[in-house]
């Protein structure tokens, strides 16, 4: 994929955001551009192995400001609001039209989706890899989700290097990935956890972290499915306990135009246990909804 990637600078409102362009290849005249936009803690890497399936069409992720190599916002908030102004601004540096397909991971499912919601008309169409549907703390794992919110809280308010210590533990990143895996291959679960550690303490500081955090677990799409008129296609892990599969049921329901592709044997690291059959599913979507 070495041949596709540039790296990129650019200026969004004053931030210097650091992006990826993953060039297509063979000159398909239904190549698409797809901004892609990863979930919570992660960066860019996360969702390439997804992008090495999609080589006939031109990929661009940006780390979110506050995460991997893009500095935190000089002005406003780590949130879902302030997450979407920026997306708004980055299409427009970009210079990116209207039949740019928004793709969005997890937490980058709440952000696109508030933005699509926002911004009617603005991209065509939406996918949303493991949508968060519902509140975490609603979920199955409410109790795991309240420590966390403590966790998160706790190292906010610690003395400045502990509660970056415990927030980049190693041994507590390590326990975040073996709760999100689902694979049984040793080799894959191995890349997985290279991944968490090489870059799931890749974020600018604590406070944004914090401020990030508490938008992941309780903002949703379903806050504004209702509101999506585009093509959405939702692609969930029916082994999910983040975004759990019948509140994905539900979240179809809500949406004007939706579709679910459900894959087995998965939770909520699709990006990377089952790339194969969310890159195909991508293709077929696109297929069926070309640029108008």
């Amino acid at each position: 994929m070495a041949n596709r990637e540039h790296a990129h600078i650019v200026d969004v409102a004053g931030n210097d955001v650091h992006y990826w362009e993953y060039a297509a290849v063979g000159g398909s005249p239904t190549a698409r551009t797809i901004v892609m936009v990863h979930g919570f803690r992660g960066d860019h890497h996360g969702l390439e192995r997804v992008v090495e399936l999609l080589p006939g069409h031109r990929i661009i992720m940006a780390d979110l400001p506050g995460f991997g190599a893009s500095p935190a916002f000089v002005h406003g908030r780590h949130d879902v609001p302030g997450y979407g102004d920026f997306l708004g601004d980055f299409l427009d540096a970009l210079d990116l039209g209207q039949d740019t397909v928004l793709l969005g991971h997890s937490f980058g499912s709440i952000v696109v989706s508030h933005f699509v919601a926002a911004n009617p008309g603005r991209v065509y169409p939406l996918i949303l890899v493991n949508p968060i549907a519902s509140p975490a703390l609603e979920g199955p794992k409410g109790i795991m989700t309240k420590l966390a919110v403590f966790y998160y809280w706790a190292s906010a308010r610690l003395p400045a290097a502990l509660g970056n210590a415990l927030l980049r533990s190693r041994l507590i990143v390590h326990v975040m990935s073996v709760t999100m895996a689902k694979t049984r291959d040793k080799s894959l679960l191995a890349f997985i956890h290279g991944q968490h550690h090489a870059y799931f303490s890749g974020f600018a500081d604590r406070d944004m972290l914090l401020e990030s955090f508490q938008a992941s677990v309780s903002g949703t799409v379903r806050e504004v499915a209702a509101q999506l008129s585009l093509p959405t296609l939702l692609i969930a892990g029916a082994e999910d306990e983040i975004a759990t599969l019948p509140r994905q049921h539900d979240l179809l329901e809500l949406l004007p135009n939706g579709e679910l592709l459900v894959i087995d044997k998965v939770g909520h690291l699709i990006h990377y246990e089952t790339p194969e059959p969310a890159a195909a599913a991508i293709t077929d979507f696109l297929e069926r909804h070309p640029a108008q």
